[in-house]
């Protein structure tokens, strides 16, 4: 399959308004934690949970739970993953303003629109199914499901096994950013979740609302027209 012209997305703080599910997932991975005695720290800030939002689990874990044990990990990867499942069916966030509108349009166009999070395989697969997102979207790609370690490896492993031409990397995070760069994509940064202030800079668009991504279409195919 070769496919000419694709849309990556982000999913955490691109698609979804991820803190309101995030956090107290978060919160209560770490209270199981301690009620079985696998840890006796703190519980993260607020701040601190969204900082590792679009990271790898072996990066969030590295990050939160420094020095942890084997099994101490494998009980944190059980908890989080329940409690998110169980949270998504609660419906106790949403999708941004406009993403569904916008997605339907694009598939609408014949655009070939893709996942690619550094989430876990379940996490992504639940939300797309949730949201009503599945039957818009070619493949869901996350590193949970492909045990990518960056967001250039997974980037670069849906590029090739789809024969991607040409493609537009869609993002909030620097990571999203540079692993478009790095693919030779076109990227759009999403200044409406959790960039951190100059995140966005490299991004050959900014976007404040996500209907918006819909003015740079034309942008994108001059981009590639200068190019070609």
């Amino acid at each position: 399959m070769s496919i000419p012209y694709a849309i990556l997305f982000d999913m955490d703080g691109t698609l979804l308004q991820t803190e309101r599910l995030s956090t107290p997932a978060f919160q209560r991975t770490f209270d199981q934690l301690r009620e079985a005695g696998l840890w006796e720290g703190r519980t993260p800030d607020e701040n601190e949970l969204v900082n590792i939002l679009g990271m790898t689990i072996e990066q969030v874990w590295n990050k939160l739970l420094p020095g942890a044990s084997e099994e101490t990990i494998a009980a944190a990867d059980r908890f989080l993953l329940e409690n998110e499942i169980r949270l998504i069916r609660e419906r106790v966030t949403d999708l941004y303003p406009g993403v569904v509108e916008t997605m339907r349009d694009l598939y609408q166009r014949g655009v070939a629109m893709f996942i690619a999070s550094n989430g876990q395989e379940a996490y992504i697969d639940a939300l797309c199914e949730e949201y009503g997102l599945k039957p818009l979207l070619t493949d869901l790609y996350s590193a949970g499901r492909f045990r990518t370690h960056t967001k250039n490896d997974l980037v670069a492993k849906l590029l090739a096994d789809y024969q991607v031409q040409k493609g537009v990397m869609v993002g909030d995070r620097r990571s999203d950013i540079e692993a478009g760069k790095t693919n030779g994509l076109f990227t759009i940064g999403c200044d409406f979740g959790f960039a951190n202030p100059g995140e966005l800079d490299e991004a050959d668009v900014v976007i404040t609302k996500f209907p918006q991504l819909l003015n740079h279409l034309p942008q994108i195919d001059t981009t590639w027209q200068r190019q070609t």
